[in-house]
């Protein structure tokens, strides 16, 4: 039997279809991923991915050659029509001609690189079946269908299998690689991706999502014409620096028009992407995990497992394709018992106390919390062992009966008799060197012994690569979490790896440890979910330094950033809605000046930001200003009203300049929306602004409104002057009593509009504050000033 007919097709699967021609079209709802296999060398061509289209043969599609480009290779006699360099694969080697960004690279036991993978079978099996070492996507709608392509390199006894499952509903392809050495010699594998596409024109433009330490998320388009532009990881996290969620997109693709493809890995480590544009004109697209400092050594009989990528394309633009990554996130990606249940508001401790913590303290502050509508308190660093500061007692999981009379239990105890839920905060991942576990067990530790350690903020990694490391993380935690009535855990990891080394590695696989750190810390954090699964956990890494979806695949959320800043949150969080919906982000409220910039923003614009996500707040309750306890219990008892709609509702962005930010966030029967206007800076003397609406049903007739807010007279200065009959002189005596009972309305705006009208010619908001006047029907807008906007179908509004 011929090989190229060699396979088995599961026809109860309608999304995956092979053609006579032995082209495999892969379909979704709305796109179509089709390739072919090569009559001449069994090589694997692409030939189309995007709008969805019909297909009984590749007639049309198949790139024409006669004869090869000069100054390129062959692939053997016989193919001297074209190179491989100038093909669009599936995969791709060195060797053989093509020289382009290589989909696998290994050393054989001759020390030669060279491979050449041919198609042998396919097959087709309904379901979505799930990685063995690895986190990865699921099903539980059984729509989703499976097609598995064997290539295998007979000279070197090498197998690897291509897995494509399709999501129909989702728009979404989830690609992944399994590499088996079928052969009687070691082999060494020094790079594999998980996704490989090429395309045959460079009119792309990538956009990478970087940054650093509480500036995460920030987007970058680069415009592909000629080498090669990589997003990379190399911290042993996924990472603030590069993202691995990036885009492809046509030249002058908006929010809501024109072509994209977004990719992203269900990965937690070092992970690479890159877009290269050949000699040729055509653009490779890869993704895996981070070839730098990677090495797998495969025995006889072994398999490697790669981990899933997963992409999607939309032809209406970005907001299209977040849609697309937001539905698979929350339906393939996010799963236990908060998967669709919507999640508390909280009051974390931190900034309020730092390590300066204890009962009676903590017991003041949620009482506080309680009085606002708090549903869920969360106790901070500090609570174990000799923690005073960062340089101390991590690994140490036993509580500081000084500080928690009456240890976890005890304290858990005072807040749930206030009627809020408990939280609580664990770095598992750390060891201080300043630790009782680190004089017991100086060997689990990820350092190279004997050799000078470069520090992290004054921790160590342990070594998560060591079971016995493993096994004492899962133990440790499991005594934490049942010592008391915990119902959130937010689980740190503040530091990123300088010592790739592991003592349970020889010496020719520590370019493994990295690789088996992530596999360890799966381990640990699938077994105490599984142990812990009505807790909810919250993943987090100095903030956004591990946001993806391998984390994602056991806690339902993460913390975005620890910068908690309202204008950089507004960046942070737009690049986050890109790739991740907005029930994964977890976002708080904090006291002015910002602890991270020192920024004084508006409380009303700090909430409307968060609330954009799952919100919480981060604030000394205690020292706040009865004013603004107020307007925070009235902040909470908004959000909880429109929570389903902020956390499950479909995101949108609108195309807006720097200074200003537009979002909405449309309830899935389109009868409920939010929307946000925020401006950085004020422009002098512009009245006029316009809220655009997007999502909504077309036909609907809506209530629009805004959150009305009272503004404080001291926000206008010695302006007061100009209205009162008496000088008064500001932040005197005299200003601040009148302050507390004299406060400017904000500008009302009430109207009751179609939903086509709202969306396409959008809503002109009342003038803008521009130094000749002010009263009721005029806007106060300020540097770093917003306004939250309510719509709801006519028929519904209370």
């Amino acid at each position: 039997m011929d090989n190229a007919n060699n396979s088995e097709m599961n026809t109860d699967c309608k999304y995956i279809t092979r053609l006579e021609d032995n082209t495999f079209v892969l379909n979704t709802f709305n796109t179509t991923y089709a390739f072919r296999v090569m009559d001449n060398c069994k090589y694997l061509e692409h030939l189309y991915y995007g709008r969805k289209i019909h297909l009984n043969t590749a007639d049309g599609l198949v790139e024409q050659h006669a004869f090869a480009p000069g100054n390129t290779i062959v692939y053997e006699t016989g193919c001297d029509s074209f190179s491989l360099e100038d093909v669009c694969l599936e995969m791709s080697s060195l060797g053989k001609g093509d020289i382009r960004e290589p989909f696998i690279e290994a050393v054989l036991s001759d020390g030669s690189t060279t491979l050449d993978f041919k198609f042998e079978k396919a097959a087709v099996v309904k379901g979505k079946k799930a990685l063995k070492t690895l986190p990865s996507s699921y099903d539980e709608n059984e729509e989703a269908c499976q097609l598995i392509i064997d290539m295998v390199d007979d000279n070197n006894s090498i197998n690897v299998s291509l897995l494509y499952s399709v999501f129909p509903s989702k728009d979404v392809i989830v690609r992944s690689t399994l590499v088996y050495n079928a052969g009687k010699e070691p082999l060494r594998i020094t790079r594999i991706m998980s996704n490989h596409l090429d395309l045959n024109t460079s009119d792309y433009v990538f956009t990478r999502f970087s940054g650093a330490w509480a500036r995460e998320m920030s987007r970058h388009d680069t415009l592909l014409n000629c080498g090669k532009i990589v997003n990379s990881s190399f911290t042993g996290t996924s990472s603030n620096r590069a993202n691995p969620f990036v885009m492809l997109s046509k030249e002058n693709t908006t929010e809501d028009h024109g072509e994209c493809i977004g990719f992203n890995l269900i990965y937690s480590g070092n992970h690479y992407e890159a877009a290269e544009v050949n000699s040729f004109g055509k653009t490779r697209f890869v993704q895996g995990i981070n070839p730098q400092n990677f090495e797998y050594l495969l025995l006889p009989e072994e398999s490697f497992e790669a981990p899933e990528a997963v992409m999607s394309y939309a032809a209406g633009g970005f907001n299209s394709l977040s849609h697309n990554m937001h539905s698979f996130i929350r339906e393939n990606i996010v799963r236990g018992s908060y998967k669709k249940k919507e999640r508390p508001v909280l009051l974390n401790s931190w900034e309020a106390a730092y390590f300066d913590i204890n009962k009676s303290g903590l017991v003041k502050l949620a009482k506080e919390g309680k009085s606002v509508g708090i549903e869920l308190f969360v106790m901070d660093d500090g609570w174990f062992g000799d923690r005073n500061d960062d340089s101390h007692s991590l690994g140490d999981w036993e509580v500081n009966e000084k500080k928690l009379p009456g240890g976890l239990a005890g304290i858990a105890n005072e807040i749930k008799k206030l009627g809020m839920d408990f939280g609580i905060w664990v770095e598992p991942e750390m060891i201080s060197v300043q630790s009782e576990l680190f004089k017991k067990h100086p060997e689990w530790v990820m350092d190279i012994p004997g050799k000078p350690h470069s520090e992290g903020r004054n921790q160590r990694i342990l070594d998560l690569c060591n079971k016995e490391v493993q096994d004492f993380i899962i133990e440790s935690m499991t005594k934490v979490f049942s010592s008391a009535d915990i119902s959130y855990v937010k689980w740190d990891m503040n530091r990123i790896i300088s010592d790739y080394y592991s003592r349970t590695l020889s010496s020719d696989r520590q370019k493994e440890a990295g690789h088996r750190y992530v596999l360890g810390l799966y381990r640990c954090m699938d077994e105490l979910t599984r142990r812990f699964p009505d807790i909810l956990f919250e993943g987090c890494a100095s903030g956004g330094n591990r946001f993806d979806l391998g984390i994602l695949c056991y806690f339902p959320q993460i913390w975005a950033s620890d910068n908690t800043d309202a204008i950089c949150r507004t960046e942070i969080q737009t690049g986050y809605s890109y790739g991740y919906p907005q029930s994964v982000v977890a976002a708080h409220v904090s006291s002015i000046p910002n602890h991270q910039t020192l920024r004084k923003t508006p409380l009303d614009t700090r909430f409307n930001v968060a609330a954009f996500g799952v919100l919480g707040y981060e604030c000394n309750l205690c020292d706040m200003k009865k004013e603004d306890k107020e307007a925070i219990a009235k902040q909470i008892s908004l959000y909880k009203e429109w929570r389903s709609v902020l956390q499950f509702g479909s995101l949108y962005r609108n195309d807006t300049d720097d200074n200003q930010t537009q979002w909405t966030v449309v309830s899935e029967d389109k009868k409920r929306a939010v929307g946000l206007n925020l401006q950085k800076l004020v422009t002098p003397n512009w009245q006029y602004a316009q809220y655009i609406a997007k999502g909504l049903d077309e036909e609907a007739l809506y209530s629009f409104y805004n959150n009305e807010i009272k503004i404080n007279i001291k926000e206008f200065g010695d302006l007061i002057n100009t209205v009162v009959p008496v000088h008064i002189r500001q932040d005197s005596f005299v200003h601040n009593v009148a302050a507390q009972f004299v406060k400017m309305d904000s500008a009302k705006e009430d109207h009751k509009m179609f939903g086509d009208a709202l969306m396409y010619s959008g809503v002109k908001l009342k003038q803008g504050f521009s130094g000749t006047g002010y009263n009721g029907e005029v806007r106060y807008f300020q540097d770093f000033c917003s306004q939250l906007f309510l719509m709801e179908c006519a028929d519904t509004r209370m």
